[in-house]
C-alpha cells in the first residue's frame, strides 16, 4: 500500500490505478452531495470518467489534521481544463483507514467555477 504522503500525488497523476491503489476493496467515496460511490472498482472508475474532460489536476495541500484515524486535509484544487483554462477551488477531504487501506473518502468542493460557462449537453 502507498503511503499516504503519495495520496495528492498519485490522484494529480489523473491515472485511476494510482489513486487506486490506496484504497481498500470496500471503500466508500461521497463527493459533495452525490450518492455514494462503493468499491474500489466503481471509485476507479468514476476518477477516470471525471479526469477524461480535464487536462490537469493539481493539490495544494493548506493543512492536515489526523484525529483518531480520521484525515482531514484542506487544500486548493486547480483543475486544467481541455482548452488550457484553469480554475482553482478550495476543497477539504476527510479519508478513514482501515488495515492500511482507505476505507472512507468525502470530498467537500464546489465544482460549479469548474463548469461555468459550458453548454449542457
Amino acid at each position: 500500500m502507498p503511503a499516504r504522503e503519495q495520496l495528492f500525488i498519485d490522484i494529480d497523476s489523473m491515472e485511476p490505478e494510482r489513486f487506486a491503489a490506496h484504497l481498500a476493496e470496500d471503500v466508500t467515496m461521497r463527493f459533495g452531495n452525490a450518492d455514494p460511490i462503493r468499491g474500489r472498482d466503481a471509485v476507479r472508475q468514476a476518477w477516470g470518467a471525471f479526469c477524461q474532460d480535464l487536462n490537469g489536476v493539481e493539490h495544494d495541500l493548506v493543512e492536515q489534521w489526523t484525529v483518531n484515524g480520521t484525515t482531514i486535509v484542506e487544500a486548493k484544487v486547480t483543475y486544467t481544463k481541455t482548452d488550457e483554462s484553469r480554475v482553482t477551488v478550495p476543497v477539504v477531504t476527510i479519508y478513514r483507514e482501515r488495515g492500511g487501506a482507505i476505507n472512507d473518502y468525502r470530498i467537500y468542493i464546489d465544482l460549479a467555477p469548474l463548469f461555468a460557462g459550458q453548454t449542457p449537453a
